[in-house]
């Protein structure tokens, strides 16, 4: 009876262990099913009250949803394509590059059509965007955030801080964005920015202000860059720059890249500046600026010493003077070193150059100089700055 019992135990267990084989040979999935079914049974999960008006602590949704109806797409389009001439980068394409981030562009040819943001800052369908997004542009396309096309004329642009004004006639436009004042505006402060990256849509990041007043950069004629490492790329050309009250702090421009995607430096034309840009567009349809007619040149060691002036000299030499300008009328020769305009001190040629600049023409520039190490005053009737010339 035993040996009956034994014999009858064994081929149970053999049954059961070649099924389980065959299961999990050609069905693991229901020894997993059936595992994770006795693991979960019996747990309890804990789902949070939310209030769908309430934004999360720490959210930048109420900026966002204040400035971004304000920020459009702009699409230019050109009749041909046309064969482009490229700056070079001194030999070495790996080394990073100032690039504007325009829409994508092919290597060898100027684009039938391209991509770009701005934004709406009056009622009247008024559009601040970057001189670079809509230059030799055909036809301007405005897409506002709920969708909605227009026609976009140019008011005007200033190539040299890379600034334009557009209008579209449009009824029913959305709230213009509030202006922000770049005195409020501090490093480390949070930032978010507001545009078109490649042609996916309106899009928001966040970064820090990681610099104010940065010049020297090497993209404008006059530059006075707001630094930020908040992710922009290729269409973000001419969007919005916001503070954390989604007020328009600054009009976002160009990025150091080298590979034409973000790298965390970004660089934005402040407020203040483009707002007065844009003023004396609307006032007289272009940028009136004070010029004296030099070609300055920045100290060095080796110049000082030629020249005989001690290493701790501060200004700007002026190695060629426009025959017949105003400061040659004003008596200034080459070879002078401009150490002083109208009392404030000139420490280099980028400097030099926002000082003139700000002297309306027709009105008296006082200079300060050194000549074979004397020191002159000299008294110049600023002229009106000659527009760039184009590049083709």
């Amino acid at each position: 009876m035993f040996n009956r019992l034994w014999l009858l135990f064994a081929q149970v267990v053999t049954i059961f262990l070649a099924a389980f084989f065959i299961i999990a040979t050609l069905k693991p999935s229901w020894l997993t099913d059936a595992q994770m079914s006795s693991m979960v049974q019996g747990v309890t999960l804990k789902e949070g009250s939310y209030d769908s008006a309430v934004t999360n602590p720490g959210s930048y949704h109420d900026a966002v949803k204040k400035s971004m109806p304000a920020v459009v797409n702009i699409f230019t389009s050109k009749v041909s394509a046309k064969p482009k001439t490229r700056k070079g980068n001194g030999g070495n394409s790996a080394d990073p590059l100032f690039k504007f981030f325009f829409g994508d562009q092919p290597p060898d040819f100027e684009p039938s059509s391209s991509l770009g943001s701005g934004v709406l800052v009056s009622p009247e369908g008024i559009i601040l965007t970057n001189h670079h997004v809509i230059s030799d542009a055909d036809e301007i396309d405005v897409a506002l955030a709920d969708g909605r096309k227009f026609k976009a004329k140019i008011i005007g642009s200033d190539p040299e801080t890379d600034i334009a004004v557009l209008k579209i006639d449009a009824k029913q436009l959305p709230p213009p964005i509030t202006l922000g004042k770049i005195d409020s505006a501090h490093v480390g402060d949070v930032v978010l920015a507001i545009g078109n990256p490649f042609g996916v849509g309106q899009t928001v990041t966040s970064g820090i202000i990681s610099a104010l007043g940065r010049d020297h950069v090497g993209i404008n004629t006059f530059e006075n860059f707001i630094q930020t490492d908040a992710a922009i790329n290729p269409g973000n050309s001419g969007g919005a720059l916001v503070d954390t009250r989604g007020n328009l702090i600054g009009i976002n421009t160009a990025i150091y890249s080298n590979n034409g995607g973000s790298m965390g430096i970004g660089f934005a034309i402040p407020i203040n500046l483009a707002k007065q840009v844009m003023e004396s567009i609307l006032s007289n349809g272009s940028v009136t600026r004070g010029w004296i007619g030099v070609e300055p040149q920045n100290l060095n060691k080796e110049l000082l010493e030629s020249l005989g002036l001690p290493t701790n000299t501060v200004g700007v030499l002026l190695s060629g003077v426009l025959e017949g300008g105003p400061a040659a009328r004003g008596g200034v020769v080459p070879g002078d070193v401009l150490i002083a305009v109208n009392g404030d001190s000139c420490k280099d040629v980028r400097q030099l150059l926002n000082q003139i600049a700000q002297i309306e023409p027709g009105n008296e520039a006082n200079l300060k100089v050194l000549r074979k190490g004397k020191e002159l005053s000299l008294k110049v009737q600023t002229g009106k700055r000659p527009k760039p010339k184009t590049m083709n």
